[in-house]
């Protein structure tokens, strides 16, 4: 991170001060339909996400030989073998150059995880505004290196991770790119509520103070990315969909177009929730604590140039005269004024108090409250 404490993804400032920046993560969602991939930009745009982000492997080169082509018939898979799977779901550069063109239209970001070198070359060729790196990829070294190298800003995700693990990489982007940013991620599908440690956003914060820090949500829900927020995360990824239901392991998890507006809307809600620290009294506030709040009255009829004692005044509502915290001023004090029961008392109405006429409070346990 560069000593403005902030980093800068398409023209949009991520800062401690800013929004939440929020990534729609499509992945491979869009099933290979290059149509409902333009479905899935638009909602999410509609929606209120800052950026859209695909998936992109070179599969041929990702994986071994053995793994490409074994067996892989299941209800959510797309080919007969992992490899004619993973191809189903593959965009090329053409598709990226029409997802580019589209999201510009939409005035929506658009880039991607490469999970691989090939990936990330051909994601460079197409001027993309960031990098990706996913927890698979926090101990490649040679991986990080390579898209730090590109001089574009470079997210990581922590799943899996140890706290070494993450140093490491951060050691590996730092020196070559300083726009940073890393995110706390639990690399289940979804991930148990107990192991999402949001508290880890704090540590990161203490380790890599000058580091933007977010949080990747394989969580069901919108609740964690805010807790996420409160705690310092200015990145939240959360996986998009249009209909959970679909075929593939990543819908059961994702937010659908709705889920998406009102995580973006509790976000927003939230900065401006957090405030500025400074402890403030509204205007919105006055009514309400004038009916709840009290006054010094009197507790029955007292005659003019009475000496108040605590047994002739009460606290009541409303509190539109003088404050309870004055009573012990109030106390000694003579009547101006013959005064009514519930009489609100000011220090205009009454005189300085007498020699020593002042009863401790302490002293009254008749006091009318």
């Amino acid at each position: 991170m560069n000593d403005t404490g902030r980093l800068v993804i398409d023209g949009v400032e991520i800062s401690e001060d800013s929004d939440c920046y929020v990534i729609a993560e499509i992945g491979h969602n869009h099933q290979g339909s290059l149509e409902q991939a333009k479905e899935l930009f638009k909602a999410a745009k509609e929606a209120g996400a800052d950026a859209v982000k695909l998936q992109k492997r070179d599969n041929r080169s990702l994986y071994t030989g053995e793994y490409y082509n074994r067996p892989y018939e299941n209800e959510n898979s797309f080919g007969p073998t992992y490899g004619a799977h993973r191809e189903a779901l593959e965009f090329e550069r053409d598709e990226y150059l029409e997802l580019k063109r589209f999201a510009a239209e939409l005035e929506i970001t658009f880039f991607a995880t490469a999970f691989d070198f090939e990936s990330a070359s051909m994601l460079a060729e197409l001027d993309m505004p960031a990098y990706k790196l996913a927890s698979g990829d926090l101990t490649n070294t040679p991986l990080l290196r390579f898209v730090a190298e590109l001089g574009k800003p470079v997210i990581f995700s922590t799943g899996a991770g140890t706290l070494d693990d993450v140093r490491r990489a951060f050691d590996t982007v730092s020196p070559v790119n300083d726009q940073l940013a890393i995110l706390q991620c639990t690399a289940g599908y979804p991930a148990a509520w107990e192991e999402l440690d949001l508290r880890v956003l704090r540590t990161y914060a203490e380790v890599f103070p000058d580091t933007i820090v977010g949080f990747s949500s394989h969580d069901n829900g919108i609740a964690m990315a805010v807790a996420a927020f409160v705690l310092g995360a200015r990145i939240v990824e959360k996986h998009f969909t249009l209909n959970r239901t679909m075929k593939g392991t990543d819908h059961v998890f994702s937010l659908e177009p709705v889920g998406m507006r009102k995580m973006v809307r509790d976000l927003r809600r939230a900065r401006q929730a957090l405030g500025e620290g400074i402890k403030t009294m509204y205007p919105s506030e006055v009514v309400p604590a004038t009916k709840m709040g009290k006054k010094v009255v009197t507790a029955r009829d007292l005659p003019a140039g009475h000496v108040l004692t605590l047994n002739d005044l009460a606290l009541k509502s409303p509190g539109d005269g003088l404050p309870p915290y004055e009573l012990e001023r109030v106390v000694g004090r003579i009547l101006r004024h013959p005064a009514a029961a519930d009489a609100a008392l000011t220090f205009d109405l009454l005189e300085e108090p007498l020699p020593q006429a002042a009863e401790p409070i302490e002293a009254a346990p008749g006091f009318a409250v």
